[in-house]
Order: structure tokens, then sequence, then C-alpha cells
């Protein structure tokens, strides 16, 4: 069989979001962007709304949140985001956001992130990082699906962006122990999980949902120095430092960083061709699941785009929203 043809668009490692969206109109778009009131979500968000899209920024801390939506509106013309606060690790805030959603939805950026330094669990006693990166959006994203179709008829498409990690090359999902429950805690390896899983949501959510006019894909963003490196280890510290020491990346800005979830979200690449996983703005080469992540540090990892797995992964999500 011959290899399928990636994808691929005009930018580059070093093309920033605003690049992206040049000459873009999205007037008409509403679009979702969790965990805008921090790092890439911030420039995530301010490009959508430059060119015109109703954003809303779904954050923890709505006074961050309220703060970053006026800056906004003072540098796009008084178009300022609607802010509503959204904690992916509690599912109240997630259902009482999906029930006060009014209207259609044409775009969702599934952005926010954390990394803990340790074990932290939920009140459920689950994981964080694999809640709060997967199960959260995964229960916003289904709890949307009826509003995102609404946009993909009125919209020719809707588009959900997942945003990942090169982290994901260091483990699969673990569907014997998720929550770490036997193992001993890496908070490496759980991050690591929790980013597999951001893609493979995005494998199966365009299976069950492109008839409807929806699709979904991953993204890497690159190496951007972020709030999300705050809980770090020492350990993660000198991982990272010794990744970029070897070349495996390079630091990118903000703006270049938020360049490849735009390019998901609007680029007409990508229109309607879903559960693929982008880094620098192309669509990622798939590498085995032994291979070193020093030697290919712009693949993905065959167990991140496993259909297989990912509709399992959706059916274990499913059964944990249960609960």
């Amino acid at each position: 069989m011959v290899p399928r043809k990636l994808i691929t668009t005009p930018f580059t490692s070093s093309s920033t979001a605003e690049e992206v969206l040049r000459g873009v109109d999205l007037t008409g778009v509403r679009a979702i962007v969790t965990g805008g009131s921090s790092g890439i979500g911030i420039e995530t968000a301010r490009v959508l709304a430059s060119a015109g899209a109703e954003v809303t920024l779904a954050v923890r801390n709505t006074t961050a949140g309220d703060a970053v939506a006026e800056t906004i509106a003072k540098s796009t013309e008084g178009i300022r985001p609607r802010v509503v606060r959204l904690d992916l690790a509690n599912r109240a805030t997630v259902t009482h956001f999906v029930d006060a959603w009014d209207g259609p939805l044409h775009l969702l950026i599934n952005n926010a992130g954390v990394v803990t330094g340790g074990l932290e669990r939920t009140r459920e006693g689950w994981e964080l990082q694999f809640v709060t990166n997967h199960l959260g959006h995964f229960a916003l994203a289904t709890g949307l699906h009826e509003a995102l179709a609404r946009g993909a008829a009125d919209r020719d498409g809707a588009r959900i962006v997942s945003v990942s990690s090169t982290a994901h090359m260091r483990s699969g999902v673990d569907f014997d122990d998720l929550h770490f429950e036997r193992r001993s805690y890496d908070p490496q390896i759980a991050y690591a999980q929790s980013k597999t899983a951001n893609s493979l949501f995005a494998v199966e959510a365009t299976r069950r949902w492109t008839s409807d006019g929806i699709v979904a894909n991953a993204v890497n963003p690159g190496g951007v120095a972020t709030g999300l490196q705050r809980n770090f280890t020492a350990r993660q510290k000198a991982s990272l430092d010794a990744a970029e020491a070897a070349g495996v990346f390079t630091y990118k800005t903000v703006a270049q960083g938020a360049a490849t979830s735009i390019v998901a979200a609007v680029a007409p690449e990508f229109a309607h061709s879903g559960g693929h996983y982008l880094d620098d703005s192309q669509e990622a080469y798939t590498v085995p699941n032994n291979a070193d992540l020093a030697q290919h540090p712009h693949g993905v990892k065959e167990w991140a785009l496993d259909p297989a797995t990912a509709q399992r992964l959706w059916t274990v999500s499913t059964d944990l929203l249960r609960v």
C-alpha cells in the first residue's frame, strides 16, 4: 500500500498565529478557547478576535480572564471576548458551561493544560493531569456536540483543536492503571499519557462526527516558555534543558507557538480532514512506538493515532463520566 501523502500548508515553524490569519475574515464565527487567560491561549484568542470571531474565554480564574479580555478589546478595536468560568477538573463547572451555552459553535480550541510536580487527585480520586488535560475536555466537547453540529451546518463545517505535545512520545495510555493507583507516580509519564489522549480524542471524534460536519485535529505547539512549566520539578526542568541542548526542540515565541493551533482552526487544508497530529503547521509523520524522541522531535507515535485505542479511550472516558 502506498503511504498517504501528508497534508502540508504554506506555514513553517517560524510562522506566527497572526501570519496564519492574515487576510482571513472570521466574522460570525463563534469560538471557545479553554485556558484563554495565559500562555498561547491568550494569543490564540487575540488573533481569532482580531479576525472578527466572537471568542469565549473558558478559564478557571475569571479575574485573569477579564484582564485578558480587556487587553484584547483594546488591541482589536473593541471586540471583547466573553469570559466564562470553567474548571476542567470539576465536572459541575463543565456541565454548567455546557448547559449555559446557547446557539451554534464553530471552533472549540481545547488549549488548557496543567503540569504537576507530584501526584494530585480530583475529588473522585482521579489523577489530575489526565482529568484536566483530557477528560475535562472530552466532557466539554461531547457536551457541546449539538452546538458544533449546528455550527457546522451554517458554516460548512466545525472544527475542534486539541493541544497535545511532543511529550506524548514518552507514553501511551495505560488503561490498566489510568490514575496511578498501583504504579509509581511519574509526573512526566502522567503528562505524556494525557497528551497522547488528546491526540486519540481527535482521531475518534473525527470518526464519529465527520458525518455531522465536525472534524478534530491535535497540534503540538512546540517548546514555548509559559506558566505551564511553573510546577516543574528539578528533574523535569533538567529533562527539558537536556532536550533543548540535544536539539530535540528550539524554543518558540508565544506567537509562533499559537500558529499551529490557528492552522488547525482555519487553514483550508484541514477544513474537512481530521484525526491528524500537526507539528510546525504541517501534518506530522508517524514514527514507531519504540522510536527515540531525540531522533524524531517532530513526529507522532503510532499509539497516538491508533483507531482501536482511540475507540477504547472514548468508551473508557464515557464510562468514567458516568461515575
